[in-house]
Formats: C-alpha cells, structure tokens, sequence
C-alpha cells in the first residue's frame, strides 16, 4: 500500500514554526532561541550555504538507491545549537548534512570525507588543525564554517566563522523546492565495519525514527502536526553526543511535538552533575540517555547531592544495553519516572520501545514492536509468526532506508526483499518471548562461537549486571585451545565493593545457560566505552588476552 504521507523536514519546521514562533527552540546556557530566530538562522545560513555553490544536483528518479544526487555537509561538532542549526540549514538548501565523529583521527577523517565526497564542513575551532591537515586532498571541499569554542584556535585560512556566515545570508526562504525525496544520511560504524551512510530518504526517516507515525499506526499530516504542536512545550535534554542518530532523532521529535531542547553545559564528556544541574535549572520534564554508561554515574550522582527534580517525567535509553538495576536505580531516587527503552538502530529507525516504571525491575526487558517490526527466519526467506521458538533476524519492514552510499553490494544484503516487502535486517539477533513481545540477544557480529556454541555478549552482559556489586561490564571472546572462543567478562565493581568468580558466575547462572557463563573476570577500574555510551569490544578482547598472558 502506498504510504499516506509524504513530507520534507524543512517543510516540517517551517510549519511547525509557523505556529508557536515566540516558543523557545533551543537552550544553551544563556544562549536562547525561538522557533522564529532559530527559522530566520536556519534560512540565512541555507542562503549562505546556496551562495557558496552548495545544493541538489540530481533528483532521486535519476538515482539508484545507494545514489546521492545532493551535495554533502559534514557535521564536525559537539553538542549545540550550532548541530541542530547547521542540520536544518542544509535541508532547507537542499544539502545532505552527514555526522562526524568527532573521536575519529586524521586517516579515519580521510576515509570517511572521501566516502562522502564531501562539500561542505562545519566544525569546532578545536578541529582546525585536523582540518588543515587534510583540506588539500580533498579539491571539492569549497565551504569551511568554524565554530568558536574554549580552544582558542585562530579562523582557518579560507573558512568562515559560524555567526558571519549566518549574518551573510539572506533571511527569505530559500528558494529551492523541497521534496520528500530529499535524503537524510547517518554515517554508522562501530560493529558494522567501516563508517558507512545510511541514505534515508526525509518522508521515510520520518516516520520511521522522527515522530512522524502517530500511536494508532497512522501517519500525521501537515495539519496534524500543527495541532499536535500547540499541545507542546516540554523541556528534554539530549545528553549523548549528537554526532550519533539516537541523540539526533529525540532532538527532532522534539522539535516535531513543539517541544524545547535544551544542552547541558559540558558536551565534551558525561558531567552528571552538571546534566541534573541543567534539568533542575530549566525544569526539564525529560533527558534521553545511552545505557548504564550514563545511567550508572547518574545514579552515583543522586546519591552525592540533592536535586529539584519534580518536573522530570521520563528517561528516555538506547544504542546500548541499560540494566534491570540501572533503571530501578532511577526509578527508586526519581519516583514517578518512566524509564523508557527504545530498540532501534540506524538502518531500521525506532523498531519498538519497553517501559519501566516499576521498582521490582526483576523481569527481562521485553519489547513492544512497532508497525513493521518482526523476526525474519536465518536463510532470510520467510517471515516469523507469532509464538515461534526460532531465534531470528530483527527485521523492519515499510518505510526503511534506500541503501548505503556508494555500496550497491551491501545494499543488497542488509535490504532484502522476501514475499514482495522490502525489509532492513542490519544484523541483530532475537526470539520471540511467549506474549508476542522481542527479547533482543544482541548484534550477530559480536556473537563468541565457542565449543561449537553461539552466544551473544550483551545477553551475557545483561545477566552478569544482575549482581549488586557489578558496576559495568563488558563480554567478549578470546582464543581458547579446548574451545576455539571462551568467554570473558570484563568489568568494573562497585567502589568498596568485592565479588569472587564463584558469586558472580553463580548470579549468570540464574539467567543464561552454563555453556554461555564467562570462564574468565577480569577486573579493571573503568570499562572504556564511546562518548555514545557503546562498549568498546576491541579494548574488551585486548584486556582479556592481556590477563591471560600474565596469568
């Protein structure tokens, strides 16, 4: 059936704009943006962007589905208005804004800039010298835009500073067309390889992962959206680095409901402090999160100081496993809150959701599948029924991306087609539980094949957390002569806190079957894991051999 509604995210604000302009938009310290300024920003700094050469070239029909026909911008920054402004303004020029992870060195910067033919680049001034050293390779790259920041680094020769560029651009609608074809790129990498750009087309992304499906399955229209939005006027915090789509896709929900996105001082690094800080101060009513590697140090901060949070209605996680004992931890300190578990991923969009607000927490996290969602079987022929024993390929059906950029092979694989539905299978594993709702067992690349068994860490990392002195963990395989692959947990206890081997096998054992429990803990004072919140399983295994040779 042909989808009901066909919009274009610069159409969207604008509309939304339009309605509530006194509204505020976005809050950065004293810094203080209406949806009308943030509009007439967003607009000069697309003209300035139009001006420079920067635009659509080729319309989708012209297009293979791993094709771009848009000129691209890099988005070099940490959280700010600066993101979310220089996002919009690229859509409203019809320019493909695309993230950049800003932990990324120089040959990884090279990789991905020459992945995404880039154009464009707005960066912090403490990227400048990086920046500098890579520009001669790359001719195309005509528009640099500095943002001032603490670092002090002088205007790189030949860019412009941020607030020149917007105060050189004309504050009119950009005189484009805009359509629903037009593309959102989210470059993802991690467990999926090398960096690579998810091509969503903006009607798709949407309703996928950007409030654009309403609760009975539908899909909202323009009018719809302005109703929704005169209702709005929340306060949420996106603390996880914007650079990642989780982080980007509740900035724009909010922006989609009427709401206000307010960022916390500190963007370099997790501050709890100043994050509760921040959600007393402008009495925010939620904050969206990335697992215990935030949950955890939040909690420890609730302990340590009081704070006015009687406004704070949900806690939004994802991108990586939160624990039973983290959200019960939130719950006991925030009563009242709902701790909600979103299940998603860059090539499906938000897929389904779990929501606690429960002190018990002694039940696995079970998810609710959105419209499309589904298990596919393991040859990816046919679809899972309901109250099927298979463990299977999470699926996503309906409005899935085009494909990635540049990789016509790896769209084939990821974006199959069974029975005449296009589907989107990024690679996670997962069954069905006995009520029809998802238990997710984990990404199959971070599967440990050991004695011919196939386990999946974060299920062993979910049941290792169970035990009150485990702080975080991380599982991981290592060579093993009589196993091929044994696994490891690597983690980090509670301060003052101690918990053999034995005890912490034995709490495993309640929840996962003995051929998956670790053979190995090795203990260190922090788990490394990315500004996101993701474990980092290449430091896990270097850890876990490193014990093993001097032992």
């Amino acid at each position: 059936m042909s989808p009901s509604v066909d919009l274009n995210l610069a159409q969207l604000h604008e509309h939304v704009a339009e309605r509530i302009p006194e509204r505020e938009c976005l809050v950065d310290g004293t810094r203080r943006f209406s949806y009308a300024e943030v509009t007439e920003r967003t607009r000069r700094l697309a003209n300035f962007l139009l001006d420079a050469g920067l635009t659509c070239r080729k319309e989708r029909s012209e297009l293979s589905p791993w094709e771009s026909g848009q000129d691209h911008l890099g988005l070099l920054l940490y959280n700010g208005p600066e993101y979310v402004e220089s996002a919009l303004a690229a859509h409203k020029a019809r320019v493909a804004p695309f993230n950049v992870n800003y932990r990324y060195v120089r040959e990884e910067l090279r990789y991905l800039f020459r992945d995404a033919s880039i154009r464009g680049l707005v960066f912090h001034a403490t990227f400048a010298p990086m920046v500098a050293g890579l520009r001669s390779e790359f001719p195309d790259l005509d528009v640099l835009i500095q943002v001032p920041d603490s670092s002090n680094e002088p205007l790189l020769e030949g860019a412009i500073e941020y607030e020149d560029a917007i105060a050189q651009g004309r504050p009119q609608r950009p005189a484009v067309n805009w359509s629903p074809d037009d593309l959102y790129i989210l470059y993802t990498g991690g467990t999926t390889g090398m960096p690579k750009g998810v091509l969503w087309r903006q009607a798709d992304i949407l309703v996928a992962a950007l409030g654009g499906r309403r609760p009975d399955g539908g899909e909202n229209t323009l009018e719809q959206f302005a109703e929704r939005v005169q209702r709005g006027g929340a306060r949420s915090i996106p603390a996880p680095p914007l650079m990642h789509g989780s982080a980007q896709w509740f900035v724009f929900n909010q922006f989609h409901a009427g709401h206000t996105c307010v960022f916390q001082q500190e963007t370099r690094r997790l501050d709890p402090d100043d994050l509760w800080s921040t959600a007393e101060r402008e009495r925010c009513t939620a904050i969206v999160i990335v697992g215990d590697a935030f949950a955890r140090p939040m909690i420890d901060q609730l302990d340590r100081k009081s704070y006015d949070l009687s406004h704070l209605r949900a806690i939004f996680t994802g991108a990586a496993v939160t624990s039973t004992a983290s959200k019960r931890g939130l719950i006991e300190r925030l009563p009242g809150i709902r701790v909600i578990d979103n299940l998603g991923s860059s090539e499906t969009g938000a897929q389904g959701e779990a929501i606690d607000t429960t002190r018990d927490g002694t039940g696995e996290t079970r998810f609710t599948m959105k419209p499309g969602g589904g298990l596919l079987n393991s040859d990816l022929t046919r679809r899972l029924e309901l109250g099927s024993q298979e463990i299977g390929w999470l699926a996503q059906g309906g409005r899935v991306p085009l494909g990635y950029l540049g990789d016509p092979e790896k769209t084939a694989r990821t974006f199959p087609t069974i029975d005449g539905q296009r589907y989107s299978v990024p690679g996670d594993r997962a069954r069905f539980n006995d009520d029809g709702t998802i238990h997710l067992l984990g990404r199959e690349s971070m599967t440990i094949n050991s004695g011919g068994e196939k386990i999946f860490a974060e299920e062993v990392e979910i049941a290792l957390k169970r035990h009150p002195a485990v702080y975080d963990a991380i599982v991981c395989g290592r060579p093993s002569e009589r196993w091929g692959n044994e696994v490891v947990a690597v983690l980090k206890l509670h301060e003052g806190v101690a918990a053999s081997d034995e005890e912490l096998r034995a709490t495993c054992a309640e929840h996962v079957a003995r051929y998956k429990l670790p053979k190995a803990f090795v203990r260190r004072d922090e788990v490394r894991r990315s500004p996101s919140g993701k474990p980092d399983y290449a430091w896990a295994r270097e850890q876990a051999i490193d014990e093993l040779s001097t032992t």
